[in-house]
């Protein structure tokens, strides 16, 4: 499964990096900086493990636009982004992490991602110069920090390091729409909504014997185009 994914996007890469150049030198590329507000949470699947609370986050980094047209209405959505997400998880006796499963303990996730996402973007104008714009693909997330505060009868733990208890690579369902406005010549406002469906288990199932737990947010996107 995961040597799948990872050749999957390996391939994705090189066509991507390919496709890439040749925007750039036709001029159909447009590059942006984006920062959006967005709540997290864990989603466990099996019994014993249950979500207390959600956690506020923010992504931020570079937003690319690879038209496909020469209107602009097709294109391809990528970029790249850091998020830093999280939850709060509440494990039953004999799950979680080894040195904390002997009673019931509560864990604060705060992780971090390097994000790629990739997706199909359609845009049209209106009358007034608006732009109204949806898109339906994916993303791919690698961990790049992982810490949990741990709570129980005996132990009080404070930024427990558990970036290798994490699975590796992230991947999951993005859909999303909104707005874009002229601000001047080049540069463009952008604003919407996302929600993204993780597919893969955020957890390591061997480290922490918790099934599935996947990660879901929903974000306000806030962006510029240059």
């Amino acid at each position: 499964m995961r040597k799948g994914i990872f050749i999957m996007f390996l391939l994705l890469n090189a066509a991507a990096t390919k496709a890439q150049r040749n925007f750039i030198q036709e001029n159909r590329v447009r590059l942006g900086f984006k920062l959006d507000p967005t709540v997290f949470w864990l989603q466990p699947q099996e019994s014993g493990v249950d979500r207390n609370a959600s956690r506020a986050g923010v992504s931020f980094g570079i937003m690319a636009d690879f038209l496909l047209d020469e209107t602009g209405r097709y294109a391809i959505a990528s970029g790249l982004q850091v998020s830093t997400t999280g939850s709060t998880l509440k494990y039953e006796a004999n799950k979680g992490l080894d040195d904390y499963k002997q009673i019931p303990a509560e864990y604060k996730l705060k992780l971090t991602y390097v994000e790629i996402p990739f997706a199909l973007k359609l845009k049209t104008d209106t009358d007034n110069g608006l732009g109204l714009w949806g898109q339906f693909g994916t993303y791919l997330g690698f961990p790049v920090r992982g810490r949990a505060d741990v709570v129980s009868l005996q132990a009080n733990d404070d930024k427990v390091n558990v970036l290798r208890t994490i699975t590796p690579i992230n991947m999951g369902l993005l859909i999303g729409a909104g707005i874009e406005y002229p601000l001047g010549d080049r540069l463009t406002g952008m604003a919407g909504l996302s929600y993204r469906n993780g597919f893969i288990d955020v957890t390591r199932n061997g480290k922490w014997e918790d099934g599935k737990v996947n990660m879901n947010s929903f974000a306000l996107n806030l962006g510029l185009f240059f």
